[in-house]
């Protein structure tokens, strides 16, 4: 399997010039840890993680605080002076982050990851952003990848995004929270949704798409507004 087959597409990014304010709210709306920083041409120049937002807080006398609340508090003595007071996508983000082509081996990427100590990395295609990869997707990658494939991948993929476009354009479930892997024409789906209803409609759209043999969703509930991924 390569990054294309478990990579979550319809990546959530930003401009160089977006404010940080939207940068929080973003990670909040899509339950995300990170956004890729892109410019013009879908180029990726930076990664804003919670980690970059977090050294712009520190608040030794609440540490039970949300740090996305500590944002709109103004909190001071972050180390660095850029990092602690840029309003911008550019001035916090963490830049040229390391990134991966779509056909880049789950084995390369789970050394990469490791060896970095890094979360997620970008998935490229003629140096363009066309998706992400979290430790989360590897995970589920590597497990399905026990199985031997009784498709081509081409086909599997091709089911997958079938899959991903459907959920997308008729469920009002957010794509980029919920991992799908494709074995054989066999589904797996993870990730996270709102409400039972969405979870039903994952399986109802996965199931109606040709080729898909059987649906095993994974997925858990978390009301809009609580957490994030």
């Amino acid at each position: 399997m390569q990054a294309i087959d478990i990579m979550t597409p319809k990546v959530v990014s930003v401009g160089p010039g977006a404010e940080v304010r939207e940068i929080a709210q973003l990670l909040l709306n899509h339950r995300i840890s990170a956004v890729p920083v892109v410019d013009d041409d879908h180029r990726v120049i930076g990664i804003v993680s919670e980690g970059d937002l977090m050294r712009r807080v520190k608040n030794d006398s609440d540490h039970g605080s949300s740090w996305w609340l500590s944002l709109f508090t103004g909190g001071k003595d972050a180390g660095d002076y850029v990092k602690s007071h840029g309003r911008k996508a550019h001035e916090v983000m963490t830049p040229n982050p390391m990134t991966v082509e779509e056909n880049t081996p789950l084995h390369t990427i789970a050394r990469m990851l490791e060896k970095h100590h890094i979360k997620r990395v970008p998935v490229l295609r003629d140096g363009k952003l066309v998706g992400i990869v979290s430790r989360a997707n590897l995970l589920q990658g590597i497990a399905n990848a026990a199985v031997a494939p009784t498709q081509s991948p081409t086909d599997d993929r091709q089911i997958r995004e079938a899959i991903l476009n459907e959920v997308e354009n008729n469920t009002g479930v957010q794509v980029e929270g919920i991992s799908v892997i494709v074995d054989g024409g066999a589904v797996e789906v993870w990730g996270l949704v709102e409400s039972l209803e969405q979870k039903q409609a994952v399986t109802v759209a996965a199931e109606n798409v040709p080729g898909v043999t059987q649906v095993e969703n994974h997925l858990g509930m978390m009301p809009r507004g609580v957490g994030y991924m």
